[in-house]
This record gives C-alpha cells, structure tokens and sequence, in this order.
C-alpha cells in the first residue's frame, strides 16, 4: 500500500485546502473549534452548508445526477480530512449522510425529486424516529403503531433520544405496521412532516446541560402512504442500508488526531506533578502516546481500505465505528484530564454546543475560567459517553464483526 497521494490527488488536496482558506470565516472556523459533541451550532452548519452547496460540494457521496461529485475514495477521504484539519462545523448527517441514500436506493422518482434538491438546500431539514423507550439497540422491538386507513398510515407512540427534533420539518421514521412474523417484519420506513397535526416534543436535558436529544409523542398523527420509502412491512431493508452510512464510509481519525495533537500543546503549558508541565509528566504520556499511536492505526485502516476500493460495507463500517468511537472516548477522558481543575467548571457560554443550553444563566461579563478549550472538554467528554452507543450500540458491532468476518 503507497501511503502518498498520487499527482492527481495533491492537486485536488490543494483546490480542497484553497477553498476552505477562502470560505472558512472566522466565525465558521470557531463554530467547528468550539464543537462539544458531533453536532455543531446549527446555524453555523446551515450556513457551511449553504456555502458547500454554492460550490456543490454539500454531498459529494450522492450519485451525481442528484448534485453529489464524480470524486474517487480517496478524494472524499481528501475532502474529508482536509475539512476537519482547517476546523469546519460539521453538517447535520441526518439528511444528506443518511436518508437521502434510502431515498436514493428505494425511493420512488416523485420522492427523489421532491426531497432530494430541499435536503441539499436545507429547506427540508431531516431528523431520526428510530429509538424508543423500549427499543434502542434491539431496534426491531420498536411498537410505534402504524394503521392502515385508506390512503394514510395512522401512527400513535413515541420516539426518543431524537437529535434536532426541534430544528426539523421532516422525520425519517420506522413504524410497525404489521405484529405477525418475525420481529424484523412488518415494519415500515416512513417520511413525515414534523408539522403534522398530533405531533408533541419534549425536550431531553443531557448530561452536559445540552437540549439536543428530545422525545417526540405520535398521537393519531396521519401520514400519507405516499411518503413510504420502500414496501410497506419491508422497512427493516432500507433501515439496514441506512445504517451502514449511518456507522462509516467518512474519514475519523483525522479528528482525533486534531484532538490529540491539541491535547499534547496544552498539555505542554499545563502544570503538571512536581510543578513540571503536564506532557513531561510519564504516566500521563505514557497515556496520551499510546492514544497517539491508535489514532495512527485507525489511520492506516482507512487508508487501507481506500486501497482497497471498498467504500462502506457492514464489516467495514463496523470496525470503524467501534475504533473511532472508542478513541474519541479514551481522548476525551485525556484531555479532561489535561484541563484540570478549570476543566470541572461549568461554562457552556465558552462554548458553541449543538442545542440549547437548559437552566444556565450566563455569569455578568462572560466570565470565563481558563482557555475556551477547557471549557469544551467536560461537555465533549460527557457527550462522548454515547458514541459507543448511538447508531448501533458497539456490543452490536461486535457481534455484526463475529458473524461476518470470523464465521461465528
């Protein structure tokens, strides 16, 4: 395998690096800095949106008759890394990352043309009915009630743990339509408007203050069979297509290395024991070397599957998901770590968190103990708690990888 980029590769590494010195505004690159979780500022990802779709740039990974990019693997690799590298916000993945690859698979030519363009737009702005109280890992016992009735789906029940509920028009949602068979049948993949009459949200306040996840209630909402992607009693197919772009197919470790690297240049001002600075100190470079080099493998991993000509894929994209997750929460223990004693001040104003802070009043003058970057690291490393468990918990992967790559 040739780590190096061919000639045609540096080229476009150097359009991608121009691009982002010329679009990337201060305030834009401080949105992405300031980060606490995946999720950036909304309105600082929908304005980076707005920018990427000026140039076409806003889902490469689509097929191009829908607006996405004739680019190689390495070149959204490219795409990828360079972003995270120059601090770009991160944009929401429900839709373009995630349902519009279902709708591009399985949905009907009125759906595509309908959702397809307004997705890249941000005029129709996606969130996800998958998790219930009673259904997370084990999805397919969810119970949300779909009833036939004519020409409409009739849904009562609840979603939870639902990401920008509140800034969404549209849900993709999974329904049950139908309790003989297995329990993987008789479920439906579904598209409903977010104004719809019956629609109820609740809030969720999340470890780190953040009003980001939420719980939607579904009373009597009627939604047209027309918005059903896919067969009605068949959705667990297009679910499971969706999840694969749901877990991998992007570029983790350069994040993480930007992390890292963040991690040892503060670690070298911090005081450490003895009065040494932090990273002199060789217990916790012991630790932060040994986070370094995983990062480097992951790296590696995906070059190597770049090499490969595999893009996403369920063993594949399961192995990223549970190494990307799993070091992004070994990193973030570090760098709480790193910040001290100021790292166990709560200050989300020093922030640019991805919802609404709930119950904080911001002290008089913005007050601010220590760096802005100590202020980001107890809410990152609370939000990272879940990244092992959101989109497939890493117990699943594990199981997913043990059938498919070792036959067991």
């Amino acid at each position: 395998m040739d780590l190096a980029w061919s000639a045609d590769d540096a080229a476009f590494r150097d359009e991608v690096v121009a691009f982002l010195d010329e679009k990337l505004t201060p305030e834009l690159r401080q949105a992405g800095r300031l980060m606490t979780s995946v999720y950036s500022d909304h309105e600082a990802s929908m304005e980076w949106q707005r920018i990427l779709h000026e140039r076409g740039w806003a889902a490469p990974a689509w097929p191009v008759e829908h607006g996405g990019c004739d680019w190689s693997l390495t070149q959204h690799y490219i795409f990828s890394r360079e972003s995270v590298l120059a601090g770009a916000p991160s944009l929401s993945p429900m839709g373009i990352r995630m349902v519009a690859h279902a709708i591009v698979a399985f949905g009907t030519p009125e759906q595509k043309d309908f959702f397809l363009p307004r997705i890249l737009t941000g005029e129709v702005f996606f969130c996800q009915g998958y998790s219930e109280p009673e259904a997370g890992s084990d999805l397919a016992s969810l119970s949300m009630a779909a009833v036939d009735d004519g020409d409409d789906l009739v849904c009562t029940g609840s979603k939870i743990w639902t990401t920008h509920a509140t800034e969404a028009n549209w849900m993709f949602c999974l329904v049950r339509t139908s309790k003989t068979g297995k329990k993987q049948e008789g479920i439906t993949f579904l598209l409903i408007d977010m104004n719809t009459p019956g629609i109820e949200i609740r809030p969720l306040v999340m470890s780190s203050g953040e009003e980001v996840q939420n719980q939607v209630f579904f009373d009597e909402v009627r939604v047209p069979k027309s918005n059903v992607i896919g067969t009605i009693d068949d959705g667990w197919t297009v679910a499971k297509y969706l999840l694969l772009f749901e877990r991998g197919g992007g570029a983790a470790a350069p994040a993480l290395q930007v992390m890292a690297e963040s991690i040892a240049e503060a670690a070298a001002q911090q005081p450490g024991p003895g009065g040494r600075p932090l990273l002199e100190d060789p217990v916790f470079a012991a630790k932060l070397a040994e986070a370094r080099i995983r990062t480097k493998v992951l790296e590696v991993l995906e070059y190597r599957t770049l090499s490969a000509g595999v893009d996403v894929g369920g063993a594949a994209s399961s192995t990223m998901k549970v190494l990307g997750t799993e070091l992004s929460q070994r990193l973030t223990e570090i760098w709480l770590e790193t910040a001290g004693p100021r790292g166990r001040v709560y200050q989300p104003h020093a922030t640019a968190p991805g919802g609404p802070i709930a119950d904080f009043v911001e002290p008089d003058g913005g007050y601010v103990s220590g760096e802005s970057w100590q202020a980001v690291a107890p809410l990152r490393y609370l939000n990272d708690r879940a990244g092992s468990i959101y989109a497939g918990s890493n117990e699943i992967q594990r199981n997913i990888l043990a059938k498919a790559a070792l036959g067991l």
